[in-house]
């Protein structure tokens, strides 16, 4: 399968990606609304019901199923990027499921129980282990980076910038920096072990978007201490 990301110079209003499989290749799109261009005989379009956990985790009742040969096209909103991910059989990362977009052919799932530690600051009660010999597409907010993990030396990590972690990752809720550092963040994991954590750099972005559109306090305050400053500071 071959995927083709559709680029300009800007991505206002939305982006899409080309999909493009070949004979005996399959594979699962759990937003099937947004294929918006299809290429190929019209049977090898499947729609079906989700099982009761897609239907639970992921808030849709219909997926489709498409084999090859056929094309067709997605798209996709502008804030997000799609990443897809080559699975082998000793893939041992754990994904929210509600970031999925498609799996081949081929992918296996396995549900993982959260600690009640966990579930507190992911909002989630579990997480998805994938593996087989297939590819997923994750859905992120912005650029994705992937970040070793060490046995010794802790990683911090934003909480809310995860996307995927090792299995068999030690976690815990942190801070770090000094008092005023840690009093100022975001909650963070420390994590150690073995692997790769897949993080996506769109949460922290839209935050300085807003300090950047923000004015600043000195001249919120100028505009309110001094006489007509709100017309004349801009």
């Amino acid at each position: 399968m071959q995927l083709i990301h559709e680029t300009e110079s800007s991505h206002i209003g939305g982006q899409a990606v080309r999909f493009l499989l070949e004979e005996n290749e399959k594979i699962h799109v759990l937003h099937p609304q947004q294929i918006i261009a299809f290429k190929g005989p019209s049977a090898n379009r499947s729609d079906r019901l989700m099982n009761v956990k897609g239907m639970y985790r992921k808030k849709k009742l219909i997926q489709a199923d498409l084999k090859g040969g056929c094309e067709f096209v997605a798209a996709l909103p502008a804030s997000y990027s799609m990443k897809p991910i080559e699975l082998t059989p000793e893939s041992d990362l754990l994904y929210d499921f509600r970031h999925l977009f498609f799996y081949t052919e081929g992918v296996t799932m396995q549900t993982r129980i959260l600690n009640m530690k966990n579930m507190l600051i992911t909002r989630d009660a579990v997480k998805m282990k994938f593996s087989g010999s297939g590819q997923i597409g994750i859905l992120t907010e912005g650029q994705v980076c992937e970040v070793a993990l060490d046995p010794n030396e802790p990683l911090y990590v934003d909480a809310g910038s995860v996307v995927a972690y090792p299995e068999n990752a030690k976690m815990e809720l942190s801070v770090y920096g000094n008092h005023l550092a840690s009093q100022h963040m975001s909650y963070q994991w420390k994590m150690t072990g073995s692997g790769k954590v897949i993080l996506q750099a769109g949460r922290q972005s839209q935050r300085l978007e807003q300090d950047l559109s923000n004015d600043g306090i000195v001249k919120r305050f100028l505009r309110e201490a001094i006489p007509f400053g709100g017309v004349f500071i801009k």
